[in-house]
C-alpha cells in the first residue's frame, strides 16, 4: 500500500515537471531542461557526486536515439541510471528508493520571480487625489479616469464666446 502511493506520488511529480513551463505538454513526456530542473529542485544533483552534467548525460543515454523527450518509463530508468552516484554507500535498490522518496511529491519551485511592488514610489504615482495641474482634470472625485473627455479638450460649436454669461438663450429672446 504504501509503496503504490509513494509510485502515485513520483509519477504525479513527473506528470507536474513535465508541464512546467510549457502551454501545450500534455505532462506524458518530459524534455531536457524540465528533467534539469526536476534534479536540481528535488536535490538529486549535489555538485559533488551528481552534477547538471551527469543529468545531462543520463538524460541522453535514456532517450530513445532521434527523441527530444522521456516518458515516465525512461524517467524511472534515468532515476535507477543517477542513484547509485548520488548514493554510493549503498546499494543498488536502495539508493532507488532513496531517490524515489527525494522526487516524490515536489513540484517545481519558481524561484526568482518578480512580485508586484505597490509600496513607495509606486504607491504615489498611482494615487490619483495627489495629481496637479492638467492630469488632476483626467479623474473625477472618486479617482475614476474620465475618459476621452478628460484627455482632450471638446471644442465648443455652439458659436458662443467661452464664458458668455447668456449662452443658449438667443432663440427664446429672438422667439418672444
Amino acid at each position: 500500500m504504501a509503496e503504490n502511493a509513494e509510485v502515485a506520488s513520483l509519477e504525479e511529480s513527473f506528470r507536474k515537471f513535465a508541464i512546467y513551463g510549457d502551454t501545450k505538454a500534455t505532462g506524458q513526456e518530459m524534455n531536457g531542461k524540465n528533467w534539469a530542473k526536476l534534479c536540481k529542485d528535488c536535490k538529486v544533483t549535489d555538485g559533488k557526486s551528481v552534477t547538471s552534467t551527469d543529468v545531462d548525460i543520463v538524460f541522453s543515454k535514456v532517450k530513445g536515439k532521434t527523441a527530444r523527450v522521456i516518458n515516465y518509463e525512461e524517467f524511472k530508468k534515468a532515476l535507477e541510471e543517477l542513484a547509485p552516484k548520488r548514493f554510493k554507500d549503498k546499494s543498488k535498490e536502495e539508493a532507488y528508493e532513496a531517490i524515489c522518496q527525494l522526487v516524490a511529491g515536489k513540484e517545481p519551485i519558481n524561484v526568482g520571480v518578480t512580485k508586484a511592488k505597490t509600496v513607495g514610489a509606486v504607491e504615489r504615482l498611482t494615487d490619483t487625489s495627489k495629481y496637479t495641474g492638467s492630469h488632476k482634470e483626467r479623474f473625477d472625485e472618486s479617482g475614476k479616469g474620465k475618459g476621452k473627455s478628460g484627455r482632450e479638450n471638446i471644442v465648443d460649436t455652439s458659436g458662443y464666446v467661452s464664458a458668455y454669461k447668456n449662452a443658449g438663450t438667443y432663440d427664446s429672446k429672438v422667439k418672444k
